[in-house]
Formats: C-alpha cells, sequence, structure tokens
C-alpha cells in the first residue's frame, strides 16, 4: 500500500519524555521493553498474534519531515538540539516478536525492543495500536470460524469498521484467523485478501421484479450465480424464483447454481426450509450463505438447531470484535544497561496481574514429542537453555505448589529476531503461508484450550531463575 508518514501518530507524551531524556543526557540509554496483554478476548483460551507486517512498514519507513519538524517547534515545548535530532533521526534498535499466526497467552511478552530509550519509548504508540487491533480481530475471526465447524467464513464487515484501516487491516486479520475472504476489495488489491461478493437487496429491488432481477444476475454471471433470496419473502417468492432462474438461465449454460443467500428472519428454520426446496428440484449442490449480524454464539446455536447453512457472512461483530471490542496489550520497561551490564527493572502495583517481569526474556513453547500437542508455556531470561534431554520442572509462579515435571518434549523458541540495530532482517510471510502457518499452531493446542466456555488454563510460567529475581525485586522496591 502507499507508504503514509506516520511518525507522528503517537502519543504525545511519548515526545515529551523524548525531549527530557535528550536534555537529561539519557537519550543513548539502552532500554528493554516488552509488549505483552493480560487478558485473552471473550474469556477464550488464547489469542492469535497478528499486524507483525504492518509495524515492520511502519519501522522501516520511520521519519519525520520538514512539516513535522514545525509542528513540533510551534508547539513551544521541545529544545532545537531535540529537533534537529528527530529531523536526522534513524531507527537503531533490536526487535524480537512472535510471528503472526502463533497461538499467544496472557503475560508472556510477545514483542521485545532493545535499543536507545527515545526510539524504543517513541515506538510504543504504534506498536499497541497495530499489533492490539489486528490480534483482537484474527482472535475474533477464528472464534467465528471454529463455531462454523468446517464451513466457510467470510468478513463482511468493511461498512461497519472503525475508520479506513480497521476495515482494510481487520479484513486482514480476519483472514489470518481463518475466514475465506473479504468484502473489502482494497484488501483483496493491496493484501492479497480474496474479494467476496454477490449482490445487495438494492439489485432486486431495482428490476421490476424479483424474477427479473434474478434472471439479470445469472445471465451476468452464469459461473458464479449466488441469488439473495430474502428481499420479498424467502419461502414463498425467492426460493421458487432462484429455482426458476437455476432452470432456466444457468443449467442451459452448462452451469450450476453456486448458492442462495439469506439475511434476514429466522435462518436456522428458512435454511431448513430452502434445503428441501433446493434438493427437490435437483440443486443438491446449490449451497445456502447466511448472514446478518452473526457472530460465534449465534452460529454455534443455529447449529445445533439444524441449520442447513453451507457459508457464513459475518459482518459488524466480527470487524469490530463487538462481543469485546479492545485488546489490552501494554509495553512496559523490562530493563536498562550500566555500563554494559543488564539492570532488570519492574513495576509494581496494588493489583497484582499488573506486576511486570522483569529483565531481558525468552518465551519458549514445550511440545508433547508423541502426540505434538503444546504443553505449557515458560518465560525465562534470555541466557537461559532448555535442554530437551533432560526432564523439565514447570510451575506455576502465583501457587507454586504446582508443579509438572516434563519429559520427552521439544522446545522453541517464540521470540524471533525481527530487527537488528534498526535494520530488517526478517521476511515476512505472505498471507497465505501466515494463514495457514495459524491453524497448524492452533491444532497444536488442546480441544480443552479451545473451548468456548471455560476453557482449559493453558500455562504460562516463569523459569526458577526468572521468578527469583522478580521475587528479589519484590522484595527490594515493596514499601515497607
Amino acid at each position: 500500500m502507499t507508504i503514509r508518514n506516520l511518525a507522528l501518530l503517537t502519543d504525545f507524551y511519548e515526545l515529551t519524555m523524548a525531549n527530557g531524556y535528550f536534555k537529561h543526557g539519557l537519550k543513548d540509554r539502552i532500554a528493554y521493553f516488552d509488549m505483552f496483554f493480560r487478558r485473552i478476548p471473550d474469556d477464550g483460551g488464547f489469542a492469535i498474534m497478528a499486524g507483525l507486517e504492518q509495524l515492520i512498514e511502519y519501522l522501516k519507513n520511520l521519519k519525520f519531515d520538514d512539516e513535522d519538524i514545525e509542528f513540533l517547534r510551534s508547539k513551544q515545548m521541545f529544545c532545537e538540539e531535540f529537533l534537529e535530532y528527530l529531523k536526522n533521526f534513524k531507527f537503531s534498535c533490536d526487535i524480537w516478536a512472535i510471528p503472526e499466526g502463533t497461538p499467544i497467552f496472557p503475560n508472556e511478552p510477545i514483542i521485545t525492543v532493545k535499543g536507545p530509550v527515545i526510539e524504543a519509548q517513541f515506538i510504543e504508540t504504534m506498536i499497541l495500536l497495530t499489533i492490539n487491533h489486528q490480534s483482537l480481530i484474527a482472535t475474533k475471526a477464528n472464534r467465528i470460524v471454529r463455531a462454523a465447524q468446517g464451513r466457510s467464513v467470510m468478513e463482511f464487515g468493511s461498512r461497519r469498521a472503525q475508520g479506513y484501516d480497521g476495515a482494510i487491516y481487520g479484513a486482514r486479520a480476519a483472514y489470518i484467523g481463518g475466514c475465506v475472504g473479504t468484502a473489502c476489495t482494497i484488501s483483496d488489491k493491496e493484501l492479497g485478501v480474496p474479494a467476496i461478493g454477490t449482490m445487495a437487496h438494492s439489485w432486486v429491488q431495482m428490476f421490476p421484479t424479483e424474477l427479473d432481477a434474478f434472471r439479470a444476475y445469472a445471465q451476468t454471471y452464469p459461473d458464479n450465480c449466488v441469488l439473495l433470496v430474502d428481499t420479498y419473502n424467502t419461502l414463498k417468492s425467492g426460493v421458487p424464483n432462484a429455482i426458476k432462474t437455476f432452470n432456466e438461465e444457468i443449467v442451459p449454460r452448462g452451469f450450476r447454481p453456486k448458492g442462495i443467500r439469506i439475511d434476514s428472519g429466522d435462518i436456522a428454520y428458512l435454511s431448513k426450509e430452502a434445503r428441501k426446496m433446493l434438493d427437490e428440484a435437483g440443486f443438491h449442490d446449490c449451497k445456502i450463505v447466511a448472514s446478518n449480524a452473526l457472530d460465534e454464539t449465534i452460529i454455534r446455536d443455529m447449529l445445533i438447531e439444524g441449520a442447513q447453512v453451507d457459508q457464513f457472512g459475518v459482518g459488524e461483530r466480527l470487524i469490530t470484535s463487538r462481543s469485546e471490542p479492545v485488546f489490552g496489550g501494554v509495553y512496559k520497561l523490562a530493563a536498562v544497561e550500566e555500563n554494559g551490564r543488564i539492570v532488570p527493572k519492574i513495576k509494581l502495583s496494588d493489583n497484582a496481574d499488573k506486576i511486570t517481569n522483569p529483565g531481558y526474556k525468552q518465551v519458549w513453547r514445550f511440545f508433547d514429542k508423541k502426540s505434538g500437542k503444546a504443553i505449557a508455556d515458560l518465560i525465562a531470561l534470555n541466557d537461559e537453555v532448555i535442554d530437551e534431554r533432560k526432564p523439565y520442572e514447570l510451575f506455576d509462579p502465583e501457587f507454586t505448589w504446582k508443579r509438572k515435571t516434563v519429559r520427552n518434549f521439544t522446545a522453541r523458541k517464540l521470540l524471533v529476531k525481527i530487527f537488528d540495530k534498526g535494520n530488517c532482517i526478517y521476511k515476512s510471510p505472505d498471507i497465505d503461508q501466515i494463514r495457514n502457518y495459524c491453524k497448524e499452531q492452533i491444532d497444536t493446542l488442546w480441544d480443552e484450550v479451545k473451548r468456548f466456555e471455560n476453557p482449559h488454563k493453558y500455562y504460562v510460567d516463569l523459569s526458577l531463575p526468572l521468578w527469583e529475581l522478580r521475587e528479589k525485586l519484590l522484595r527490594e522496591y515493596s514499601v515497607k
């Protein structure tokens, strides 16, 4: 897509802090920041990492143009030396990230940034904005896709998205999460997400009769004919006219009808009756598409009721993640360097779940060699090594008596280096590779973790050295 200058898409305090760091001689102080989240949307069992490709593009093109500098000068808050620094700005941080499509869990670093504190602090807003949004939509999309039990789900939410980018990048995230395509055409052109669509009710209303409208559409698209049958009366008018059109316009041309779409009413009941009518007419292969304010709960209930739906078009409740519209990712300082030594930092809080994990870290995922299923994740200090030849004892960092010794496992590092001293060293996979990888990784999770209601808790534990470091800092910084 066209590269926009988004340098000033940042919280203003990032700039006031940067100016302060500059004036107090801290601009070159090396800092380590982690992005993580504390809670899975919809109380689900896992979330999905998404948005990394767009973050990479932002960082590769991060610069301040003359208009940016003049705007900041007009605020009369920033010293000229700092503005000159911004004018000659060159990104130089190291960044590690969990690849897109990977299932992710609370409190583990999904992005780690190391570099001069001005730079590492400044990019906070865009890291959170980009990863929070797409991870939210990918997670919601996957819930809906799983509820559809193998039936195709199409993302239909462009017109209800939260702005242009919400529609464009929301379609991308939904595709990563498992949707088969989108109604958003530009997401196909720019991002490779397949565009899908047929007709609206206005098409039917534009013609003298419903049958005339169906005939015209069938003549125009005989090899891809999906007719919207609920404009007037689904069962008394729409489906009979669709069958008549299929017999008179589609079959004689050597094609088969692709489907009908129901967008209102009691879709479970209507789909069952429509299926009978289509089958009796010899169109067993004609798909039934359902749309109209759907989500995973409605889809699940419809299928329990025996709905004869083959494909779902899901709009506003997917593209806005209506049931849980915020992905609560945060960005916290974890360490600084002093004389070449890493000094861990911790944030305390009266809320225990807001206490951070200190230090420069890596995340490991343990897999059972026999089943291939994920056992647990481990947050460890970056220099720790996991020896797969030896048993490893995992323990709950809060309830330390909960312990499990794992054997016959493989351990994989999740954080991959993306930038080295400001240079991107990572090639983003194409969108289909990310989508396929996402499906493969979700398949490594036990079904109990994927449950919608009261999912099994997937454990994210701390290594013993990290836990001991955390306890030490808690004792040191606790106010007596």
